[in-house]
């Protein structure tokens, strides 16, 4: 007999469209399931480790490159790993969140051209998360020659879409969006949401990933195998970690300067970070010229332990980042012991 498959949901979408908050809220829902989840990140350094709301649930981390290129043996190893160990684990499935620059693609392939895997592994749908309020200047990107838009990638290969932050645009641009979507993808089911409000059985458990559908789109979907994905060389991330803790009234004020300033070419910014006179973990996450504070004590993350060094950890990615600016700005918010 045939042993049952473990589910995988590949959760994709652009810089910001809000990935994490759907993974916090599938972990969090009254499911009665258990997930592992595997957290990737284009970044140097992980900040999203501190933002998923650990529960139970394992958490793995993939830092300093995309899973569809540069790390993905890197998933291979994991998943085999996580599948050897599966009966002392007693996970019902497993969950993907790509870094924002992922083309889902090479991704999908992994569980079709890997034997071990393909054998164990449902892949269960793909899931795109679209930031309703910027993904119009994203699709509309001029790219270099041989570099895909990873937006149009991420719609084209979505079996369920989440336009979020619907709450930030009018109907008449929520319309637009559905059509340009449609255009790209006329099969895929979209959900308008807020913060990803989304009944967990829209996302999870659908048997929704078609591989007909897939090699509709591309034909050679199966025979690529070790082909990278070639990421726009002008874009870069940035990372840093500063031990001590910061004046909030400063770093209030250089973050909504730079998202002021910096806005249009900062693709993404977040950031944990340790606030003078508070015992708890302080995050902050930032899209374009959208800027938001939370605390530990708003149920993300957890809060300072006692004797645990207070450290910051930052995070930028878009284009034109000075790094050595970035930092010393930052150091001027540290307070002086």
């Amino acid at each position: 007999m045939a042993s049952i498959k473990t589910p995988v949901t590949i959760i994709t979408g652009f810089l910001g469209a809000g990935k994490t908050t759907l993974v916090n809220r599938i972990l969090t829902e009254q499911h009665g399931k258990k997930f592992v989840v595997i957290e990737n990140e284009f970044g140097e350094i992980g900040i999203d480790d501190g933002l998923v709301v650990h529960a139970k649930e394992e958490i793995v981390e993939m830092n300093n490159g995309c899973i569809c290129c540069t790390v993905r043996g890197d998933l291979v190893r994991i998943l085999t790993k996580l599948l050897k160990k599966k009966k002392k684990s007693g996970y019902d499935g497993i969950i993907i969140e790509t870094t924002g620059l992922a083309d889902p693609a090479p991704v999908a392939q992994t569980f079709f051209v890997d034997d071990f895997l393909a054998e164990r592994l449902l892949l269960d749908a793909i899931v795109t998360v679209v930031d309703a309020k910027h993904i119009e200047q994203h699709l509309d990107e001029m790219k270099p020659e041989g570099v895909e838009n990873e937006s149009v990638e991420q719609i084209a290969f979505a079996d369920v879409l989440l336009l979020n932050k619907a709450d930030l645009v009018c109907e008449a641009e929520r319309e637009r969006l559905t059509k340009r979507i449609k255009a790209i993808n006329g099969t895929t089911n979209i959900i308008e949401t807020t913060k990803c409000n989304v009944p967990l059985d829209k996302v999870i458990g659908r048997n929704a990933f078609s591989l007909q559908k897939i090699l509709d789109i591309d034909p050679s979907f199966l025979e690529a195998e070790g082909a990278e994905h070639q990421h726009d060389a002008s874009v870069t991330s940035m990372g840093f970690e500063v031990d001590g803790e910061c004046h909030f009234g400063r770093l209030n004020k250089w973050l909504s300067q730079l998202m002021v300033t910096q806005g249009t070419d900062l693709f993404r910014s977040k950031g944990i970070l340790a606030i003078q006179g508070s015992s708890e973990k302080h995050f902050f996450q930032g899209v374009h010229m959208l800027l938001s504070f939370g605390s530990s004590a708003d149920g993300i993350g957890e809060a300072w332990n006692a004797g645990e060094t207070r450290k910051n950890r930052l995070i930028f990615i878009g284009r034109n980042l000075n790094r050595s600016e970035l930092e010393g700005k930052f150091q001027s918010c540290i307070v002086s012991a």
